[in-house]
């Protein structure tokens, strides 16, 4: 089985703790099974990986999440990653291609495309493989998953479909109406489209030569910029005469407003909260670290991270992002493949910077024209590489690196650093990377 998880979008609905580099599918609010918190994109792949451990999954995104994907899951996760955005048809032709060309994926595989994001249970998952076994049984060219609506949602796209079976021929799709057209579609046994589609691989690199001219991965994905902005829906399943959807009535939630994700947490509080015995209908997540009490609050979610800090009714949460959009400050916190990184303080003449780096992982051998930086090595052991010279390094060394110097880091155990960026205009375009070396 074949899956693309389509990882999109910023989620600022999520604010503080999503933006443009750490979206909604990387915070980490869900308890998994030994207790630990874990994010919507590690659900995910875990319970894939759980109902089908020989599962082939492909992460298609943006190169900006690439850091915050392999720091969750691994560096050896297959990723797919758009040089820019343009919407779902093209991801999934990139995607597609690169697992035809380099992942070398027969055309006569399945393959199923799925939003990386809802809130789902292990039916979910299972269902998966059912519309996979649908797609190999060629019950239709394009197979859909189509999720049993609970309420007459204005959020959601509908399928219309030819009866009310468990799979069922589609008849149309319905933009997202208002409620009083929504209830009419359910009285129909429409469903509610959850972006959840599946076909033979070779199907839809059939489709993608008849929209695009394209030799193979390489040359798709260096002419991406010039493609369509177009979404799937339109430029295949509203265009497919062959198709059809499988109903699902398992849990499945579409988590992208502080009121829904509120909803599927197991516990009212994440970090260090209390709250007093008068609140009422309270959720808090806490990525400070200092306390936060509240009392004689209702119907309130507090979110607070290095980013910001919100307070909102819970109801009124889901009209956050004109408000946010006005917000411009530098993203003080960030995953990346080899760790994180913390903004402790920043001024015009420098920024103090807290690494956490994981054992085994490395920074890129790199060098900045405009700043010296000074490495504090507060616990741990790891290795410096600076002007090629190699230095092992253990708890309350320092190390200093002069502008212009090329320089790396390597941690060899758990590695926590305090960086400082000593200069009058320390940015983070001020880099050059020296991958050869």
């Amino acid at each position: 089985m074949n899956i693309i998880l389509l990882s999109g979008g910023s989620g600022k609905r999520l604010w503080p703790l999503s933006n443009d580099i750490r979206s909604k599918q990387f915070i980490k609010i869900f308890k998994n099974k030994a207790g630990q918190y874990e994010s919507m994109l590690q659900r995910m792949y875990g319970s894939i990986k759980r109902i089908d451990s020989e599962a082939n999954v492909t992460v298609a995104t943006s190169r900006m999440q690439v850091p915050s994907i392999k720091n969750q899951i691994g560096n050896d996760v297959s990723i797919s990653v758009e040089p820019c955005r343009r919407d779902t048809f093209p991801a999934v032709v990139l995607a597609c291609a690169y697992l035809k060309y380099v992942c070398n994926v027969d055309d006569d595989e399945s393959v199923i495309v799925c939003p990386v994001d809802p809130y789902v249970g292990d039916e979910y998952f299972v269902a998966l493989k059912k519309l996979d076994g649908l797609v190999k049984e060629d019950r239709a060219n394009l197979m859909l998953m189509g999720m049993e609506p609970t309420y007459p949602s204005a959020k959601y796209g509908y399928i219309m479909t030819k009866t009310r079976d468990d799979v069922s021929d589609v008849l149309s799709f319905k933009e997202k109406p208002d409620e009083k057209t929504a209830a009419e579609y359910i009285e129909r046994g429409a469903l509610w489209n959850g972006g959840i589609f599946a076909f033979r691989l070779g199907y839809m690199m059939k489709k993608a030569h008849e929209e695009i001219t394209f030799d193979d991965y390489a040359d798709l994905y260096q002419k991406y910029d010039t493609l369509k902005k177009i979404s799937f829906d339109y430029a295949v399943a509203e265009k497919e005469p062959s198709i059809a959807v499988m109903r699902f009535s398992g849990e499945w939630k579409d988590l992208g407003t502080w009121n829904t994700l509120t909803e599927a947490m197991e516990e009212n509080t994440v970090g260090d909260v209390m709250l007093a015995d008068n609140c009422e209908n309270v959720h808090v997540i806490n990525n400070l670290g200092m306390p936060i009490f509240l009392m004689g609050i209702k119907n309130e979610v507090v979110s607070a991270c290095p980013d910001g800090i919100i307070v909102s009714d819970k109801v009124q949460s889901s009209y956050i992002k004109p408000y946010i959009d006005k917000i411009d400050k530098e993203i003080r916190v960030a995953d990346k493949h080899w760790g994180n990184f913390l903004i402790l303080d920043s001024d015009d003449m420098g920024t103090t910077i807290k690494l956490s780096m994981k054992a085994g992982e490395s920074i890129s051998y790199h060098s900045h024209e405009l700043r010296d930086e000074v490495w504090i090595f507060v616990s741990g052991t790891g290795r410096t590489v600076v002007d090629g010279i190699t230095q092992r390094v253990h708890t309350g060394e320092v190390v200093t690196i002069q502008a212009g110097c090329r320089h790396s880091l390597e941690a060899i155990t758990d590695l926590y650093v305090i960086e400082i960026q000593l200069g009058k205009d320390v940015h983070a375009e001020d880099i050059k990377r020296y991958s050869d070396e």
